[in-house]
């Protein structure tokens, strides 16, 4: 099969085709620049746990070496301090650091020998052609030379005026000019050492409503000032009256500083009609704009990635399903839209002086807490989704028991063993193109590996899984939030959680993960608030039958190691192909 064409060299771009690498499917990015990045110290982004995990699993090792962890977070309102909070785990704190960095990060993944053979960046390349038929896609390249490149898939990762999805004709609503910004990049030293500062309301003369410090790496901090929405032009002049007025007001007298870069940036809010059309889909800027109050486009864009990433690479190995690669849209758009949707209802609160309450509904919130949970990606400006009205949840199973995380949300990042010993976060097991299933079993810790593979469920339980109509893995956690000793959790290879049950329950296991991998038709009399209409079978066939087979299967499995048949598949087929990336 051909390769999944990726339009754009952004972080959105190369995330898309590392996460395809890591399951074997090869990408051809086509990016328009020159494939090198402008060092801007106030360009920045701030990655919450998630994303930051994602970019770490596909290689970007800038994050370790040149971001920032917050040690805390802290709100004024004019001279009072009205919230503090502190990030005890470092892996809980935003992580900020130059975009540059992170780019170089990407490109030296892309480059890294293990993704080489499946990732080909091709720069100055602007599309100006998209063609579909029933195999494939077809674009044409005009710079610098004529150039038609065949693909399984196109993706438009291509930025906020998407030649992809101006080719698609998709309208990309919405309102303009939604917030104005002057931004600085300086290093100084400022009376938090390493925590995040939102100042509303500061006291001194001609101050702004709102300003923010966000510390960076070696001593340096991005300050950003929000503007009047049809306010004066930002003069150069003007701006370093703002610096020097915020680090009096804050230190006393202002302290020595170095100016490292300087902006002024207008925030849109915008969302596409339509995520996918037959083959080609939207991600990132392309699909959507947001940013106000504090929430983080490259956040959603990085989720964009995740989220596309695995069904891609399910199709691309085991055959089309029209079910999954809709779950896209259905999933990340509706996401989206209820983030851009909370911001809206809470502009006018935040920034139009009207009252305490807020109009997200079942919340009544504070300005304090509304612009925290925005910046700190929590809440319903930050958190990261729930997929509760997937068209991939199944149905719900007599056997499911209640735990910490609802089902579509992302599971929490416990620590888990596999059967070959190996302890890790769970996180750093997801993205390989594999569904996770996770036995709670207090105590295993401490056990030889020898005894608890062999002991109690977890022969039954590894034969389960080999069965299951996905690629699974089987994993061991001492315990999960919420949960009852022996209970299974069934993960997707993105992290959000399908089904929990209470012990080994091998066909609602098996009918579990063939929904999610948008293969079962959900019966009309077993559609509940967590499922709708499925799509038609891929792959091997699902069904009452299957699932009868799956216990068979599971009841006579004799015990012994099941370490080597986890990752195997019942139908035999080799998990993996390959295939020649041409133009």
């Amino acid at each position: 099969m051909d390769p999944v064409i990726v339009v754009g060299g952004g972080p959105v771009g190369l995330v898309l085709a590392l996460a395809l690498a890591a399951q074997g499917v090869p990408s051809v990015v086509l990016d328009e620049g020159e494939g090198t990045d402008e060092v801007r110290p106030a360009r920045t982004v701030v990655l919450r746990p998630d994303t930051a995990a994602l970019l770490r699993r596909v290689g970007c090792t800038t994050l370790r070496d040149e971001g920032a962890r917050w040690s805390g977070w802290r709100t004024l309102r004019r001279k009072q301090e009205v919230r503090e909070l502190a990030f005890d785990d470092p892996e809980d704190a935003p992580l900020h650091l130059p975009q540059h960095s992170l780019m170089r990060g990407l490109r030296a993944a892309v480059a890294a020998p293990e993704a080489r053979e499946l990732v080909r960046f091709v720069p100055r390349s602007r599309i100006d052609t998209l063609e579909q038929d029933a195999s494939g896609v077809t674009v044409h390249t005009r710079e610098p030379g004529s150039t038609w490149w065949r693909g399984s898939y196109v993706v438009g990762c291509d930025g906020a005026r998407s030649t992809v999805r101006k080719l698609l004709d998709l309208r990309f609503t919405g309102r303009t000019s939604v917030e104005r910004h002057a931004v600085a990049a300086l290093r100084t030293e400022l009376p938090w050492p390493d925590t995040a500062v939102l100042h509303r309301q500061p006291p001194w003369r001609g101050a702004d409503g709102e300003v923010t410090a966000r510390p960076l790496p070696d001593g340096a901090w991005r300050l950003d000032w929000l503007l009047p929405p049809r306010g004066d032009l930002v003069t150069p002049d003007a701006l370093i009256a703002k610096v020097r007025d915020t680090l009096a007001g804050w230190c006393g007298d202002t302290p020595p500083y170095e100016l490292l870069d300087t902006g002024v940036y207008t925030l849109h809010h915008r969302l596409a009609r339509r995520w996918r059309v037959k083959r080609a889909f939207l991600a990132g800027d392309a699909a959507h704009l947001l940013g106000a109050l504090g929430t983080q486009a490259l956040d959603e864009g990085l989720r964009d990635a995740d989220n596309l990433a695995w069904k891609l690479a399910l199709v691309w190995h085991h055959g089309p399903s029209d079910t999954l690669l809709d779950s896209y849209q259905a999933e990340r758009r509706t996401a989206v839209a209820a983030r851009l949707r909370a911001a809206d209802q809470s502009l006018p609160v935040l920034r139009g002086g009207g009252g305490l309450r807020t109009y997200l509904p079942g919340a009544v919130r504070t300005h304090t807490t509304l612009l925290t949970d925005g910046h700190l990606g929590q809440g319903p400006l930050g958190a990261p989704p729930v997929h509760t009205h997937s068209p991939l949840a199944p149905p719900h199973a007599d056997g499911e028991v209640p735990v910490g995380t609802d089902p579509g949300a992302p599971v929490a990042d416990v620590r888990v063993t596999a059967p070959d010993g190996t302890s890790v976060p769970l996180r750093d097991r997801l993205g390989q193109g594999r569904f996770l299933v996770v036995l709670v079993a207090p105590g295993t810790g401490v056990w030889d590996r020898r005894h608890w593979l062999t002991a109690g469920v977890m022969p039954r339980l590894a034969a389960a899984v080999t069965a299951l109509p996905v690629r699974g893995e089987l994993l061991v956690a001492e315990s999960y939030p919420g949960a009852p000793a022996h209970a299974v959790l069934l993960v997707r290879p993105d992290g959000h959680l399908v089904a929990a049950f209470g012990g080994v329950r091998p066909a609602e296991l098996y009918a579990a993960a063939d929904a999610a991998r948008g293969g079962t038709r959900v019966p009309a009399g077993r559609r509940g608030e967590r499922g709708g209409e499925r799509g038609g079978p891929v792959g091997d066939p699902g069904g009452e039958h299957a699932a009868d087979l799956v216990e068979e299967a599971a009841s006579e499995q004799p015990g012994g190691d099941p370490g080597d048949r986890v990752e195997g598949r019942a139908d035999g087929r080799p998990g993996d192909r390959t295939a020649d990336m041409r133009n």
